[in-house]
């Protein structure tokens, strides 16, 4: 299974958007610093993730909540979490 995630910054209250086969050790490297993207960010909470069958497709989903519409759309639908761990909307 190929699992699309987010995660908020405890520092910026920024997203971040990855891809992982296991969101546990994945977070883990992130809160470890031992993801270069987000080394500066640290610490990291999960908000959300969703689990796809074929990488095609998640590849497909994870670009498109990068992307502006779908990144907004995720905003609406995940607000109550990002709300109560501060996130700044813009």
């Amino acid at each position: 299974m190929y699992n699309i995630y987010v995660l908020i910054s405890l520092s910026d209250f920024r997203l971040y958007i990855g891809i992982s086969e296991d969101v546990d050790k994945r977070l883990n490297q992130h809160n470890s610093g031992y993801v270069l993207a987000t080394k500066n960010r640290r610490p990291f909470k999960l908000l959300y993730y969703e689990c796809y069958s074929e990488l095609s497709d998640a590849k497909r989903r994870e670009k498109y909540l990068k992307g502006g519409k779908g990144h907004n759309e995720l905003k609406i639908q995940i607000q109550d979490a990002l709300i109560k761990n501060n996130y700044k909307f813009i």
